[in-house]
């Protein structure tokens, strides 16, 4: 039976949305789900110790965000953005996306200000991407250029330009620089403080992490009628040998595997899907899973998300783990953002988040 799009939408009022973050990260609002009770009960992210304990084990995407929107300047002095998407085979050469694209055939040539950088289009591809090769020599890489140059991409709804607050408000506490592979924030991580991580190790919980190389699929929403028609977007993702065995290895009672959130679900639940048991060497490959009511969950017993998008796959996910194996969490979730609009949550990747135990 088909899963009509239309179960996942919701009025968002635009003013929920928001626009810059707590002034401290765990100040944030949490509103706690407990689903064997059929409970809500509300309080801030500071208080997740409270929530969570010995042998608990959190699992968190590392994923650093690159500076990806590049300003640039065509010959004829018309401006470019460049939004890097990911790197190619070749260093030099990065899958981006280009505006205004009918601007930039292959063969056209834009550069930063003041010359900061130059670059030319090799390829126009499909869904409006582009192949863009940077002429840039060793030891400069695009990276390092975007490092140099380049502006947080902040989500299409955040209404305003990035500031250099946004360089280490839209990165959590530990992104691993050395993992500069995502476009977007895992935003679940983002309300987590140094003192707070220290806090929760003290109390015996644990720390293993991923990385999913989260890609602008996860702003897509679903414009079909049926969620099953959705064409699903891929992204790539690693997991240490360390963090599969502790997947394998489920905590004893009252221990649980907690997944900060839906980028460390996605990745967490590929790997088990496709693996036994943990490998010897580290794992790197792609997802297109999409998981949505009745999906059941392999890996995960609690998850810690923020507040999503109408008619987005994350719904669909969360919708599903509140009520893994049927459909009744759909409805559930309804209620749960009715009552956070009604309390006056604040949505999307700078406002508050969900537990979910």
């Amino acid at each position: 039976m088909s899963l009509p799009t239309h179960l996942f939408d919701y009025e968002l009022p635009a003013e929920l949305i928001a626009q810059s973050p707590a002034s401290r990260r765990d100040e944030s609002r949490l509103l706690v789900v407990r689903r064997r009770e059929h409970s809500t009960e509300q309080a801030h992210f500071s208080d997740l110790p409270k929530y969570l304990g010995k042998g608990d084990r959190l699992f968190r995407n590392n994923a650093a965000v690159i500076p990806a929107r590049l300003g640039g300047v065509r010959p004829t002095g018309g401006k470019v953005e460049c939004f890097l998407l990911a790197p190619t085979s070749d260093a030099n050469v990065w899958r981006c996306l280009l505006r205004p694209a009918r601007k930039l055939p292959a063969g056209a040539r834009f550069g930063g200000e003041r010359g900061s950088f130059s670059a030319e289009v090799v390829e126009r591809g499909v869904e409006g991407e582009s192949l863009v090769r940077f002429d840039l020599s060793p030891p400069d890489t695009v990276l390092s250029l975007a490092e140099r140059h380049g502006h947080i991409p902040l989500p299409p709804y955040i209404a305003r330009a990035d500031v250099a607050a946004d360089r280490d408000r839209y990165q959590t506490v530990y992104a691993d620089k050395g993992q500069a592979v995502a476009v977007a924030a895992p935003t679940a991580g983002l309300h987590f403080t140094n003192e707070l991580l220290a806090q929760l190790a003290a109390q015996g919980v644990g720390f293993h992490n991923l990385t999913l190389h989260v890609g602008m699929g996860t702003f897509k929403p679903i414009a079909t009628d049926t969620v099953e028609a959705h064409p699903i977007h891929r992204e790539i993702y690693e997991v240490p040998v360390e963090t599969q065995q502790a997947l394998f290895t489920k905590p004893p009672p009252p221990g649980r595997r907690v997944a900060v959130g839906t980028t460390a679900v996605r990745s967490i639940e590929d790997f088990l899907r496709k693996h036994p048991a943990p490998l010897e060497a580290p794992f790197c490959g792609e997802s297109a899973l999409y998981l949505y009511p009745p999906a059941e969950f392999l890996g995960v017993d609690a998850l810690i998300t923020n507040f999503h998008l109408p008619r987005s796959t994350l719904l669909c996910l969360v919708s599903a783990f509140l009520s893994p194996g049927s459909e009744s969490g759909i409805g559930w979730l309804r209620e749960i953002y009715a009552e956070a609009i009604a309390a006056r949550y604040r949505f999307l990747s700078y406002g508050d988040a969900m537990l979910i135990l």
